[in-house]
Formats: structure tokens, C-alpha cells, sequence
């Protein structure tokens, strides 16, 4: 099922098969369309590290038990020939422009995670 025109829903389910609830689908839609917006911005491919987990999932990579992820409003992301500071810049921007949702945003050595919370968050 395609959720964009470079995303599709497979990219966004959880690792270990688990189905995906309705209400997380609908999530991981806004997830995707706001990744439109930051592939479009860098044209570039987007690869999804993590998208929706499920609770034994999630509980197996050591997830936070609040996780973004467990709702379907998280993704771990990297772009091949960028930084993941790169990555997170382009975000920042995008956020700051109005063309991306707010929320948890946080650059690791070699992802980023984005998250549509509505909320500021950095770490």
C-alpha cells in the first residue's frame, strides 16, 4: 500500500510481522507525508531504519515504553550521503518553515529520529 508518492506502508511496519492496528496506519500516513516533505526538500531516497513497533517489538531493541514508535508517530531514518547532523538540519528548517509537524527530533551517529508528537522535543 502506498502511503506517498516514495513511501509506502511496508517501509513502516513493525520488524517482527506483527499487524498494524487501523489507528497506527492513519499515523503512519501524517509520518509519511511529513517525510514527503524532507525527500522532496533533499531528493533523495529515505531509508526507514524504524517505523511503527510493536509493544514485544519494541520491548525486544530496548524501546522506551512511552515510544513514539509503539503509535506509529516515530521513524528512525538515513539518508545515504548525508550526516545524520545533515539530515537533522534539514528537518529543523522544514519544521521551522511550517512544512513539517513539530515534535521529538534527535540526531544519533548513524540515524535520525523524527517524530510527529506535535510537541517540541530534542535530545
Amino acid at each position: 500500500m502506498k502511503l506517498t508518492e516514495n513511501f509506502s506502508l511496508s517501509e513502516f511496519e513493525s520488524k517482527d510481522g506483527s499487524k498494524t492496528p487501523k489507528d497506527v496506519k492513519n499515523n503512519l500516513q501524517k509520518l509519511a507525508c511529513n517525510l514527503q516533505m524532507l525527500r522532496n526538500k533533499i531528493n533523495k531516497p529515505i531509508a526507514i531504519n524504524s517505523g511503527y513497533r510493536s509493544p514485544s517489538h519494541n520491548k525486544a531493541v530496548g524501546g522506551s515504553k512511552n515510544s513514539q514508535h509503539l503509535l506509529g508517530k516515530a521513524s528512525d531514518i538515513r539518508v545515504q550521503g548525508m550526516t545524520p547532523k545533515e539530515v537533522y538540519d534539514v528537518i529543523e528548517e522544514l519544521i521551522a518553515n511550517g512544512d513539517m509537524l513539530q515534535g521529538g527530533l534527535s540526531a544519533y551517529s548513524t540515524f535520525v529520529h523524527y517524530d510527529i508528537r506535535k510537541t517540541k522535543v530534542r535530545w
